[in-house]
């Protein structure tokens, strides 16, 4: 019985990070890409700080606050400004396999910084990875097109930084500590850039709020303790496995609810992105430690 909810919860987790891309795309015309990204880390910050006073999280020692600013700048107004910006353009489905392949630099990133060996296999899955992503980019013609879908890519690379420099911190926090430290400080950091598009949040409709509201509170709060409920209740294979669906229902999603609909070359990358990062996450490695198996699956920056 609890394994079954745990993977309820996991599959649930996989349809609200795969509609974040959606609701990203239906929202940053009318708000901003700055704008956007201010409401949904004001909102998530706060209904996480109100998670951490009921579970009484721990302050953060100073020591550490140097690795909390790097992860807060990242996962929120770096990731989340480029893809943003990216999204004006690129269709959901589209976006959300470009990122699937964020795990290729975080594998790169582990070795530079954590002198982590890298399997062949990790090699292998990498280049294939790779090649699927430069499928979907040069899958449409059109200049304004491909320089949106190259600020997708930069916001995957981004992603992938933040996913190791994590490490440090969850080898001494929970994982909600963590994810509340990192937004509360990428809040700080967003939050004055929000001037930029004041006028854009005046004039949005109810419609956009909603979806800005809905991100913050659902695919990045409720999302992430859905998210840490299933990996601590499940194999981390299994728990890994469900992360390869999120692409596919992005696609389902943004042709349900948006008409959007992906090229056939796209659908290929997308499935050759998939296919790398499997080969990834199959590899043969070190055992890592428990804070480092849960980091490598967590991510609620979606």
């Amino acid at each position: 019985m609890k394994d079954n909810r745990a993977l309820v919860a996991g599959l649930a987790v996989v349809v609200l990070w795969a509609s974040a891309f959606v609701a990203i795309r239906a929202a940053v015309p009318a708000m901003g890409v700055i704008g956007l990204a201010g409401v949904r880390t004001g909102v998530a910050a706060l209904a996480l700080l109100a998670l951490a006073v009921v579970t009484r999280s721990r302050r953060p020692r100073s020591r550490d606050l140097g690795w909390i600013a790097a992860c807060g700048f990242l996962g929120m107004p770096a990731y989340q400004l480029l893809l943003n910006w990216g999204e004006l353009h690129v269709p959901a489905g589209t976006a959300s396999m470009i990122v699937a392949a964020a795990p290729v630099v975080s594998v790169g990133v582990a070795r530079l910084l954590f002198h982590e060996k890298v399997a062949r296999a990790t090699v292998v899955g990498s280049v294939v990875a790779l090649v699927g992503v430069a499928f979907v980019c040069l899958a449409r013609a059109g200049v304004s097109l491909s320089a949106s879908v190259w600020i997708v890519v930069a916001a995957m690379v981004v992603q992938g930084m933040y996913h190791p420099l994590q490490r440090p911190l969850l080898a001494r926090y929970s994982s909600l500590e963590v994810a509340c430290y990192a937004i509360v400080a990428g809040a700080v950091m967003t939050m004055p850039l929000v001037v930029v598009d004041l006028g854009n949040l005046a004039r949005a409709d109810g419609g956009a709020w909603l979806a800005a509201v809905y991100l913050g509170l659902v695919p990045s709060a409720i999302g992430f303790v859905l998210w840490a409920y299933a990996v601590g209740r499940m194999p981390v294979a299994v728990s890994t496995s469900l992360l390869y669906l999120v692409p596919p229902v992005a696609v389902l999603l943004g042709w349900a609810l948006l008409g959007e609909l992906p090229v056939r070359a796209e659908l290929l990358g997308g499935l050759v992105v998939l296919v790398g990062v499997v080969i990834i996450a199959r590899a043969p490695r070190p055992a890592p430690r428990p804070a480092r198996l849960e980091h490598v699956q967590l991510n609620v920056f979606k």
